[in-house]
């Protein structure tokens, strides 16, 4: 397998691509720190900090964008990566 491949234990069968550049970013100023991110997002890539979400794990990302649409309006910014890399399933 390519060594810029990632995999994880807790999560067989699915690989992560290293995407080119940042496509999730929390603005601290709309999140109300409800946790409804850490919630919903089934790879752990949210955390709370100081009573705020933030990325703490982007290279888990599965590009659902449930945080997107569970989350205040504008609190996250949810880009899908360019040229198709990130998330890959053995499922399809």
């Amino acid at each position: 397998m390519d060594e810029s491949l990632r995999q994880f234990e807790d999560i067989p069968g699915v690989v992560w691509v290293p995407p080119p550049e940042e496509f999730i970013t929390v603005d601290r100023d709309a999140c109300t720190g409800c946790g409804d991110c850490v919630r919903v997002c089934l790879a752990s890539v949210f955390r709370l900090r100081e009573g705020k979400a933030e990325v703490a794990r982007l290279e888990r990302c599965m590009e659902c964008a449930a945080c997107f649409f569970v989350c205040e309006p504008g609190a996250v910014d949810f880009q899908w990566p360019k040229f198709g890399t990130g998330y890959r399933s053995e499922w399809g």
